[in-house]
């Protein structure tokens, strides 16, 4: 640890983490952050399942159960998969590239807060009556006419957070593009850092229409313009062309680094350099590239005609060629591996059937006329969740359970691991499989009830009993990162014993500096690449100086805040005829601009640790 670090209470650590702009602690607040949402939508998905465990149940029903679904889905995409992401990409990938932080810390920090308090907007629901009930989706003809604020919530809480993720994403662009150490060129990066990469670029082209869609829906609903009023020559179907133009690439953007975590966690149990390297790196961008170009695959059935469904079809198809790549890599990279089975490694290993099975179905939907069966049936669902789940949570998981003693400085239970894994990976077929024949014996999605004796009752019923199983398995993920805590066990840069990227050759915690002297990368795998050469540190780039750093800042917090207090002022104008709520409005505007304005002006030239300071530390050079 650094000599700045001492032991302080409770109100200066709070403090602390409100006005960090250290991407190591930006990491721990996306991460828990993310947790805890997870936890939230986690449980609105249990109480979809009780509801539908029986038929005619009366546990949740109508809007409120709609309103269960369409907070579930929101908050399981955009605040719980993307601040989880967000958190490996702020604790691995400045430590991949061997850099000191990102590029612009600041930025960092504003879009966390942006995130936070967009997510707490969107859930400011729950307490001032009423929710989004018309699908994460928010399909315009549904969401114009819903009575309450829920909408108006959904589309500034999404606004928020929204601008919070486009910061994100183009600080990493830019730490990536820029802040490479010696020696480490493009085709040297760590996987995951390519897939942040990627994903960072989709973000920068997918959001910009969802901004925009988002915009022109605020606007009919709140300052009563008729963008979606059809009556008045509008077209709710632009809603949709605009929300999957950014969602299709959406799930890329979350599937990816999954794939990037799966990718480093197999390299380095089956002891062995990625298969393919150079063909994984073509296949990220491949995927990333044709992920833009298959949105109204969603849309079959609106009626865009056979000529357009015929190339959104072919499109859709296309983009299992690079997927598949992917496969074999890591199938031949685990082939005639020494392979260590620790509980990163199950969820990698078990994920591949898991996703081609996903990935299969995706390739049924992808037909246009079979389509016509599918759409909006349990089907869908089904699929949906074979990729979100069985791609994407699965690589959170293993990346949870793969960098915690990196982030923390602690060991999760291996043994409570693979005991979680298993309750987790059966409960979710359980829950998932079945729900692919439910939707072919013609059950429709998005019902709260349905009538006994259609062939539908046990199915539902498994379905429900493999949910519970997921959060009893959640629960005991959650009890094993809270006993790793209080574990007196230290571990040491490279717990795993196996690592093979940068960040397992600085200290576990790293210092605040993460690299007391930039090193120097002379291969791929460079940490491996250097113990085998017998070298127990990375050879140094630089001699050993002064490391600037950058000041902690409230603004970011501030600048947030402001924008939250002003969505709550716009939400309830009424056209102007609330003044109250527009006095609201021009006061949280003020805040923001206020705090951008100090920024602006004012100088803030960081501080910097001492070479002498660093001289006393001792410990790893790199």
């Amino acid at each position: 640890m650094s000599t700045l670090a001492q032991k302080r209470g409770i109100g200066a650590i709070i403090w602390d983490y409100l006005t960090t702009v250290d991407h190591k602690k930006i990491a721990h607040l996306y991460f828990f952050a993310g947790l805890l949402h997870f936890v939230i939508a986690g449980l609105q998905a249990l109480f979809i399942r009780i509801q539908l465990m029986y038929p005619e149940n009366d546990f949740l029903v109508g809007t409120d159960f709609n309103e269960a679904l369409t907070a579930h889905g929101t908050a399981m995409l955009f605040f719980v998969a993307m601040p989880l992401i967000f958190a490996f990409a702020n604790a691995v990938v400045p430590l991949q590239i061997g850099a000191r932080d990102v590029a612009f810390p600041f930025l960092n920090s504003l879009g966390f807060w942006l995130y936070f308090f967009g997510a707490l907007f969107f859930n400011l629901g729950w307490f001032l009556g009423g929710m989004p009930a018309a699908g994460w989706t928010n399909y315009a003809s549904l969401a114009m006419a819903d009575p309450t604020h829920g909408v108006d919530f959904y589309l500034i809480g999404l606004q928020i957070s929204g601008f919070g993720t486009l910061i994100s994403a183009i600080n990493f662009l830019a730490t990536i593009i820029t802040m490479r150490t010696a020696g480490m060129t493009y085709m040297r990066m760590p996987m995951f850092t390519w897939t942040i990469f990627v994903s960072s670029a989709l973000i920068l082209f997918a959001f910009p229409p969802l901004t925009v869609a988002i915009f022109l829906m605020t606007f009919d609903r709140l300052f009563g313009s008729k963008f979606f009023d059809i009556a008045l020559g509008g077209n709710t179907i632009i809603w949709e062309h605009l929300f999957w133009i950014f969602g299709h690439p959406e799930v890329y953007i979350l599937v990816l680094p999954a794939f990037g975590i799966f990718s480093e966690v197999i390299s380095t149990f089956s002891r062995k350099r990625i298969f393919g390297y150079n063909s994984m790196v073509f296949a990220v961008a491949l995927i990333g590239f044709l992920g833009f170009m298959v949105w109204a695959h969603h849309m079959f059935t609106v009626g865009m005609g056979p000529v357009a469904n015929s190339i959104f079809a072919v499109a859709t198809m296309t983009i299992g060629v690079p997927t598949g790549i992917k496969v074999f890599n890591w199938l031949f990279t685990m082939w005639g591996g020494n392979i260590n089975y620790k509980t990163p490694m199950l969820y990698a290993v078990w994920f591949v059937p898991t996703f081609v099975m996903g990935g299969v179905t995706g390739v049924m939907l992808a037909s246009a006329a079979a389509d016509y069966q599918f759409h909006d049936s349990y089907f869908v669902v089904a699929h949906f969740h074979y990729i979100i789940v069985g791609g994407i949570v699965l690589g959170l998981f293993a990346g949870m359970h793969f960098w915690w003693p990196k982030m923390f400085g602690k060991m999760m239970n291996d043994t409570l691991g693979k005991i979680t894994f298993w309750i987790f990976y059966i409960g979710f077929h359980l829950t998932f499989f079945i729900q692919h024949f439910l939707g072919l014996w013609g059950m429709p999605r998005r019902v709260f009830t349905y009538l006994p004796n259609q062939g539908w009752d046990t199915a539902n019923f498994v379905s429900s009993i493999g949910a519970f199983m997921m959060a009893i398995a959640v629960v005991l993920l959650v009890v094993n990162m809270i006993m790793s805590f209080f574990s007196k066990e230290e571990v040491g840069p490279d717990p795993w014993g196996d690592g093979r990227s940068l960040e397992w050759m600085v200290a576990s915690p790293p210092p605040e500096y993460n690299f007391k002297q930039l090193p120097l990368v002379r291969s791929l795998d460079p940490a491996w690449y250097e113990k085998m050469n017998g070298n127990k540190e990375m050879v140094p780039a630089e001699p050993l100086g002064d490391i600037h750093m950058p000041n902690s800042s409230i603004l970011p917090f501030i600048m947030s805040v402001g924008l939250f207090i002003a969505g709550l002022g716009v939400t309830y104008h009424d056209l102007g005829t609330n003044t109250t709520a527009l006095a609201v409005a021009i006061i949280g505007g003020l805040i923001t601009f206020g705090a951008m304005f100090i920024r602006s002006i004012k100088d803030d030239h960081g501080y910097h640790i001492h070479k002498e300071d660093l001289e006393r530390e001792g410990g790893l050079k790199a």
